[in-house]
Order: C-alpha cells, then sequence, then structure tokens
C-alpha cells in the first residue's frame, strides 16, 4: 500500500510539472502555459472567427495570426513578464522566445495590431508591417477591436 501511495505521489508531482512546461497557443495574442491564460500585453490580433479579403478571396486572418504565433513558438516555452490582470482574469505579459517578444515578432510582420488604446509600445513595428504591406497588410480586414463591437 505505501508502494503505490508513494507512486501516486511521484505521479501526481511530475504530471503537474509536465503540466506547466505544457504551451498551448489559444490564438493571436492569447497563450495558455499550464493553466495559467496569457493575455499579450499592447497589442490585438483578429478573431479566430474573422475573415479578410485577398484577391477577392476570403481568408481566415485569425486563424493565420495563431498559426504565425504558434510556428514562432515552436516547442519552446515562453518566458513572460506579467503587468497585471484583465477584467476576464487573464495575465497580461510580454511574452519571450530565445529573447525575441513575441507581440513584437506578431506587429512587425502584420499579424496582430498595436493596441494603442493600451500601449504605444508597438507603433514602430505596426508603421513597418504597413508600409511594407505584411502580413494582413496585404489584405483588406477590419482591425480587431472593431470587429469585436460588430
Amino acid at each position: 500500500m505505501k508502494k503505490i501511495i508513494f507512486l501516486l505521489v511521484i505521479i501526481i508531482f511530475f504530471s503537474q510539472d509536465l503540466l506547466a512546461n505544457i504551451v498551448k497557443v489559444i490564438d493571436g495574442d492569447t497563450i495558455k502555459i499550464g493553466n495559467e491564460k496569457i493575455r499579450f500585453a499592447g497589442i490585438d490580433a483578429p478573431e479566430l472567427n474573422q475573415n479578410c479579403l485577398k484577391n477577392k478571396k476570403k481568408i481566415l486572418c485569425g486563424v493565420l495570426s495563431k498559426q504565425a504565433l504558434e510556428k514562432k513558438i515552436g516547442k519552446e516555452k515562453p518566458k513572460c513578464v506579467v503587468e497585471g490582470k484583465d477584467r476576464y482574469k487573464r495575465k497580461i505579459a510580454e511574452c519571450f522566445v530565445n529573447g525575441e517578444s513575441l507581440s513584437k515578432f506578431l506587429v512587425i510582420n502584420g499579424y496582430a495590431f498595436a493596441y494603442r488604446k493600451y500601449s504605444k509600445k508597438f507603433i514602430n513595428d505596426e508603421i513597418y508591417a504597413k508600409n511594407n504591406k505584411l502580413g494582413l497588410w496585404s489584405m483588406k480586414f477590419i482591425f480587431p477591436w472593431e470587429f469585436r463591437k460588430l
């Protein structure tokens, strides 16, 4: 009986440790590490069900944004600097992979937008993406905050 209890304690301990290392991309500006939902500070990505148009063809731009983030993270575990919590109890943070900001990566490549309502940090990155028609800037879209109002 003591062996079974000991084995259960070991299994529970290691499964919690493994769970804490599992990273799931929820959408283009939200990830989950273990049980913690983390919303990226200062940016806004399209909703998963949001469409954009490119050459008169509908593109799921929210899915495109999510896929770009998944590819960037790969098998890495982001390191996040928490700035607070939002009204949904998610942590608001800037997260990094190999020292590179995921928020900056998304905005400068056109997969997310500077969320000027909350931050001025990524405006220059957005201007770069817009001027170079990168990512969503090569399509017709509405900003995510406008899409949510609809």
